[in-house]
This record gives structure tokens, C-alpha cells and sequence, in this order.
């Protein structure tokens, strides 16, 4: 296990009702404002339980933050920001709201010509705004770690620093009822994505990290499929929004090798062609564990073993069976995992790779030695 430091001091308030509990975590004189994305926090009451919570405060909202959260967008937020001297944030949304605040929360404050700085040319966040959050969706993470990603045309990237952690994160499984079936399922591919990213690399005997991996992947396989079929089912929805958060609070990353080459690719075919986050890891991570069967081998058949179940076999055909079943449990949340499944062949590939070149993502994985003719190869798999 390699040398670490952590500490994560996000406060998580989890459970039903526990949205009234923000009242008591803002601060009693904050200028406020609540960022949010669409009607869907209206029809399904969240955005009320949210008012109530605030009332008697002194707040603004801003609304229309998408999916893949847009710069200029969230220009309009920053301006607003500074217009009302707002001194405090709080997003209620998904994966995608959350780090659109985060980039408000930073870039308000930023002294140069351009916060896009901060993305692209990895400027140092120098201070950034507080910021809170009720979390609508349960994907990404965000809400309880310090990075964000934004997208700007055919540009997707992404900043962390500790600035940007949230004072606070409200989870309540029974908001996640109404959702969609393909948010479901995207949901749950995004967090279980997130795991293999941190797991799927090499040993270095990190067996408590490897094991919470191994926990959280077992209750997404457990509890996924039960939540496309029993959308009210509470304990489900509970543990789903739990393993989410768990698996990118930085807790199973800590001391051990990472890739994320999978997110980087993934990106450039969000940024390109529109896909949502999920079916672009769904696209790339079989097609690049098979790219990299060999190097992953050992921590393939680890998987098979303890999280599949799978017989003891060869090494090569153990793997293969491993990802097999990963690209099964993503169509088994719905989620398809071809370029072809979204329209997209070969000219895909070319245009992929050229962006990788011009944002300099030329070294991926953990080894550093993933570079754009070998994500070609993963592509022209994935066709």
C-alpha cells in the first residue's frame, strides 16, 4: 500500500426528511443562492421541502444547469453571484449541478480574465465560495468530494482542489423514487465505474481498499437491477445512494494506483457526440479492459473470483469471463455498450483521438502508457 493522506470534511446528513436539517447547517446570516437544474426538483416536491427549509433567509435562485454543466451558463450564475454579493451556495441536483456550483464557487471570486483558466490551463483555485448540496441523483460522487468537470463545446474538463469540497451534502434515498429508469441506470454504471477506475489496476496489497471496492461493487450488482424493477423499494434506493457517494469520497482510492483513462476517453465522446456520462464508459471500459487484459490480469481474476463468483480457470480466459460480465451488468441496467448501439463508427475514432491530442491526454492509465493509437484500438473494439 502506497504512503496517503486523507480527510474528508464534508458532513453527510442521510435519510428521509433529512432536507429540513439544511435551516440548522447555513449560516444564520448567509446571502444565499440555490442552484438547481430543471422542473424536476418542482414536480417532485424536493424544490419545497428546500423553500420551507429556507425560509426566513435571504436567498436567489438559478436554474437551467444541464446535463455535462455549461460555461456560459454558469458565467450567468457567476454574474448573478456577484451582483448580490452572494456569500454562500447551495446546489440540489445531480452529479452535474453539484459541479456546476463548484465552478460558481470558484470562479466568482477569481482575479484573472478568464476562470475557464482554471480548467483548461490548471490554474490554482485560490479560494472559492462555501458551498452545500442536496443530492437528487445518485451518481457521480460530487457530493462529497472536491473535483467537478465542465464542459465548454467540444471541450469536457475537469478541476479539483480543496476548495471546492462541500461544507455539507443532504442524501435522501426517498427523492430518488421518481427518477427515470435511464437515470437509474446510468446512475448506477457511473458509480460502478467509479470503483473500477480505483480497483482495476495492479496489487499493492492494499487488501482493505481492494475489499471496500469489492463491497460497494456487490451492492450496485445487488441492488441496480432491483431498483429498475421496485422504484419505491427505500432500502434499495438507500443503499444505492450510499455505495455512490462511497465510491468517490476518496476513501478506496487512498494508497493504491489509479486510471480514469476510461472517464478520459469517455469525455471526448460526451463532449463530441452528446452521450450521456454513463454510456460513454459504458462504450469504453470492456473494449479497454480487453486492450489491457494482461497488464490488468491479476486484479481481472481477482474480481471474478470475489465479486462474480466465478470457477478457478486460466488466467486469460478468467478475464474474459470477468469483463463479460461487467458489459452484461451494464445492459442489465440498460445502459449499451457499443459505438454502433449510439449511431457512432469509425469516424468517431479519429475525431476521439484528435481531441485527446489537443488537450495533451496523451499518457493515460496508470501506467501512463495509454496513448491515442492504442485508444483507437479500444474504439475500433467497441464498434
Amino acid at each position: 500500500m502506497h504512503n496517503f493522506h486523507y480527510a474528508n470534511p464534508t458532513q453527510i446528513c442521510f435519510g428521509r426528511g433529512e432536507i429540513a436539517a439544511i435551516r440548522t447547517l447555513l449560516p444564520a446570516k448567509a446571502r444565499l443562492l440555490l442552484l438547481y437544474g430543471g422542473g424536476s426538483i418542482k414536480r417532485n416536491g424536493v424544490y419545497a421541502q428546500v423553500c420551507e427549509a429556507l425560509a426566513g433567509r435571504d436567498w436567489f435562485e438559478f436554474s437551467g444547469i444541464g446535463a455535462n454543466p455549461d460555461y456560459d451558463t454558469l458565467m450567468q450564475a457567476v454574474e448573478l453571484v456577484r451582483r448580490e454579493r452572494i456569500d454562500f451556495l447551495l446546489a440540489v441536483g445531480g452529479g452535474s449541478v453539484l459541479d456546476g456550483a463548484k465552478f460558481v464557487s470558484a470562479a466568482a471570486p477569481f482575479q484573472g480574465d478568464d476562470p475557464w483558466a482554471l480548467l483548461a490551463d490548471k490554474v490554482p483555485v485560490e479560494g472559492a465560495l462555501p458551498l452545500g448540496c442536496v443530492l437528487t441523483l445518485p451518481a457521480t460522487g460530487s457530493e462529497s468530494n472536491p473535483v467537478a468537470v465542465i464542459s465548454r463545446g467540444a471541450a469536457k474538463l475537469s478541476f479539483r482542489s480543496p476548495h471546492l469540497q462541500p461544507r455539507f451534502a443532504v442524501l435522501d434515498p426517498a427523492v430518488t423514487f421518481s427518477l427515470p429508469a435511464r437515470q437509474v441506470g446510468n446512475g448506477v454504471v457511473d458509480a460502478f465505474v467509479h470503483i473500477l477506475e480505483q480497483y482495476l489496476t495492479y496489487p499493492v496489497q492494499a487488501d482493505v481498499q481492494d475489499r471496500l471496492a469489492e463491497g460497494l461493487l456487490l451492492a450496485l450488482i445487488d441492488n441496480g437491477p432491483r431498483a429498475l424493477s421496485e422504484p419505491d423499494n427505500y432500502p434499495v434506493r438507500a443503499n444505492l445512494m450510499w455505495a455512490a457517494s462511497l465510491a468517490l469520497n476518496g476513501l478506496i482510492g487512498r494508497g493504491v494506483p489509479q486510471d480514469w483513462s476510461t472517464h478520459a476517453i469517455g469525455h471526448q465522446l460526451t463532449a463530441l457526440y452528446g452521450l450521456d456520462h454513463a454510456q460513454s464508459l459504458a462504450v469504453v471500459l470492456p473494449s479497454l479492459l480487453r486492450e489491457q487484459a494482461t497488464a490488468k490480469q491479476e486484479k481481472l481474476c481477482q474480481l471474478g473470483r470475489r465479486v462474480w463468483q466465478l470457477p478457478q480457470q486460466e488466467s486469460a480466459a478468467l478475464s474474459e469471463a470477468c469483463i463479460q460480465h461487467i458489459e452484461a451488468f451494464f445492459q442489465q441496467m440498460g445502459v449499451a455498450t457499443c459505438l454502433s448501439d449510439y449511431g457512432l463508427h469509425d469516424a468517431c475514432i479519429t475525431a476521439v483521438c484528435s481531441n485527446l491530442r489537443h488537450f495533451g491526454l496523451t499518457m493515460l492509465g496508470e501506467h501512463g502508457d495509454l496513448d491515442p493509437d492504442r485508444v483507437a484500438r479500444v474504439l475500433a473494439r467497441a464498434r
